[in-house]
């Protein structure tokens, strides 16, 4: 190994170090940020044997396969992983209070312009169109469909993709204050939203994954398998009958496929892939995509009031990213603290649960638009 090669390995073991201390002494999406730190150290040791070594060019075979390698074919090559962690998230998923009020779902519609946006910039800044889409989905808020788009379009940039994407996810108590203020008066952020507690009938709730599974693989067929996936894991909460799968969903299944899923996104942290300057632009374009993400709903959110006489809080737009259920924490917070009587935490999470779903379709449209 020469001296820069040495250099970058060094650059990444801190990379890696960094990552470890923000999972345990900051509690930074620690599930995954502490196996991804882990696994870029792995990555980065001297002809690791977790990794392929001596690769046949002409058959593209490794002499000798590395495991994090064969479960990187295994896992998300395929886009099993994230498929799979979509069910556990669906499983603990309650879209009541979207249901009691499904009006919410526009919020999360237009919480999604952060992605479009992005895909546009990166694409002026010389990506490829697939690559541009794969950065793009960084705005979602939403690891797996960061993963799946990313994979579906074979993008060399996958490891800061999803760096960027569970960063800015665990960073969203920071991130989205100031551009929530930046774009709101006090008076907005001080409006009370009485919320009117209503009963949602068990059979909604059954028939409601099953039919926005119905409607978004019409609308945008390449989503069926995120939607349906992640409305599968809601209908196992959902249904009555399969309380020890859904909770199995919710606890071993997500938390054994977040484990191996950070593990093996490292993989793609080598130092030759991960230290360029494409992935400095990756990590600030995935902060404007969340940056726009949030603007967005919220400028949405006082359009909304500028027609309706019943104002809503223009902070709950804020929410249709899908850092679920943070992001409706976050907001419940400011609210308080601009009026201890202002309670909109239940109104934020419905404009988050339908997040969740606009993030997802949002994902299936762009695989549909965009061919790899």
């Amino acid at each position: 190994m020469n001296g820069i090669e040495i250099a970058k390995m060094l650059v990444m073991w801190v990379i890696g170090g960094a990552l470890i201390y923000l999972a345990i002494k900051k509690d930074m999406e620690p599930t995954l940020l502490l196996p991804m730190g882990f696994g870029a150290i792995l990555v980065n040791l001297p002809l690791s044997g977790v990794i392929d070594q001596g690769i046949d060019a002409a058959t593209g075979i490794a002499a000798e396969p590395g495991a994090l390698s064969e479960l990187f074919r295994a896992g998300i090559d395929n886009e099993l992983f994230p498929l799979l962690l979509f069910i556990g998230i669906g499983a603990m998923i309650d879209f009541g209070p979207l249901l009691q009020n499904p009006k919410l779902l526009l919020f999360g519609a237009a919480a999604q312009f952060g992605i479009f946006f992005t895909i546009t910039a990166a694409t002026l800044l010389g990506f490829s169109i697939t690559d541009a889409a794969s950065i793009g989905i960084i705005g979602a808020a939403d690891g797996p469909t960061s993963i799946f788009v990313g994979t579906y379009y074979g993008t060399k940039y996958i490891g800061a993709i999803i760096v960027a994407a569970y960063s800015y996810m665990a960073l969203v108590p920071i991130i989205q204050p100031p551009c929530i203020k930046l774009v709101t008066t006090r008076k907005e952020r001080c409006i009370r939203m009485p919320y009117e507690a209503k009963q949602t009938s068990k059979t909604v709730r059954i028939l409601f994954p099953i039919m926005v599974t119905v409607i978004a693989g019409i609308v945008a067929p390449r989503s069926v398998a995120l939607v349906g996936f992640l409305m599968f894991g809601n209908l196992l909460r959902e249904c009555g009958v399969l309380g020890s799968l859904s909770e199995a969903a919710q606890n071993v299944l997500a938390n054994l496929i977040t484990l191996l899923l950070g593990i093996t996104v490292a993989t793609k942290m080598q130092a030759e892939l991960f230290l360029t300057w494409q992935t400095l632009m990756i990590l600030a374009l995935g902060l404007v995509a969340f940056i726009f993400d949030t603007i967005g709903g919220v400028l949405f959110a006082k359009l909304i009031n500028l027609f309706s006489k019943k104002k809503v809080n223009p902070m709950i737009g804020a929410c249709g990213i899908s850092a679920f259920p943070m992001s409706s924490r976050v907001v419940a917070k400011m609210a308080l603290k601009e009026d201890p009587q202002n309670f909109i935490l239940m109104q934020a999470a419905g404009v988050n649960v339908g997040g969740q779903i606009a993030s997802v379709i949002a994902g299936g449209l762009i695989l549909n638009l965009i061919a790899r």
